[in-house]
């Protein structure tokens, strides 16, 4: 796949190796938009492309990526982004994160240039994509945005939910937004997601994703559309959300937003009971949404 050939989905964000902490017993794991969102993609059959920025000493990392099929652009930098999560176990929603590292600003020269059918900005903390490289890509096509690259904010050392000053300025610019709960109600000021969805599409999404625990809620040019997550267990809670959104554009490129929202529930399920990126098991998906689990 060169650079020139039309590809479905291009990824910018930082990869991440995360300290997971639950019940006190810690361990690291990749993460990030570019390591779920991407290997979920690949596992549904779409061309994808990463562009991210790691220290050099953890390209590594990034083998179980290009092995799901993912085209990947790594630049260099002085550190590899990290968070740590620390859960307890009762409470796998509520979370303390603390920054464990920041991998810089992407510069333009650092995105290849293709033409690809959406765009997924999906940062991890806020400062690795500004505003004017977020207008620079809308040029080249679709955007999809991760919100909550720019509303974390690293103060000391922890990561704070912040308002974005240039929100309406930004999501003009954006089709495909994704928030979660907490996001959304910063951002709008309300806890009731049709409501907050609602006034953010006013601001120029056409499609408006949130995840919370117990599902999704979608609005597409004006409809409502929710599905549930269902999962037996929450062993790999880390990157529900990146996995939703991911696979919620991946289905969009197929079919309605009602039935994309109901796969992405679904397979979003299916990750949840077991840490890593989803598998790929689109037969244990169809089961789920066939026994009306969702």
């Amino acid at each position: 796949m060169s650079s020139q050939q039309p590809v479905d989905f291009l990824l910018i964000g930082h990869f991440a190796r995360d300290r997971i902490v639950v019940d006190g017993k810690a361990e690291t794991s990749c993460g990030g938009g570019v390591y779920y969102g991407a290997v979920a993609l690949a596992r549904l059959g779409f061309r994808v492309v990463v562009a991210t920025r790691l220290h050099p000493d953890d390209l590594s990392h990034l083998q179980a990526v290009r092995e799901a099929g993912v085209q990947v652009y790594a630049s260099h930098a002085e550190q590899t982004s990290g968070i740590e999560n620390i859960y307890d176990s009762k409470d796998m929603e509520r979370r303390i994160t603390h920054p464990l590292g920041f991998a810089g600003r992407f510069s333009p020269e650092e995105i290849p240039r293709l033409s690809a059918r959406i765009q997924a900005i999906v940062p991890i903390i806020a400062g690795e994509v500004d505003l004017d490289l977020l207008e620079e890509l809308a040029e080249r096509g679709p955007i999809a945005l991760d919100i909550q690259g720019f509303v974390r904010v690293r103060e000391g050392d922890k990561l704070v939910f912040r308002p974005w000053a240039e929100l309406e300025r930004g999501l003009s610019r954006v089709t495909y937004l994704k928030t979660d709960r907490a996001e959304a109600e910063l951002l709008t000021g309300t806890a009731d997601l049709e409501q907050a969805a609602r006034a953010l599409a006013a601001l120029g999404p056409k499609e408006v994703v949130i995840t919370e625990s117990a599902g999704l809620t979608v609005v597409s040019q004006g409809e409502v559309f929710k599905a549930p997550f269902t999962p037996r267990s929450l062993a790999g809670r880390t990157g529900r959300g990146d996995t939703a959104f991911a696979t919620y554009l991946g289905w969009r490129l197929r079919t309605p937003p009602a039935e994309a929202c109901r796969w992405a529930a679904a397979i979003t399920t299916l990750k949840q009971e077991r840490p890593g990126p989803w598998d790929g098991d689109l037969d244990a998906a169809r089961k789920i949404l066939g026994r009306g689990r969702i």
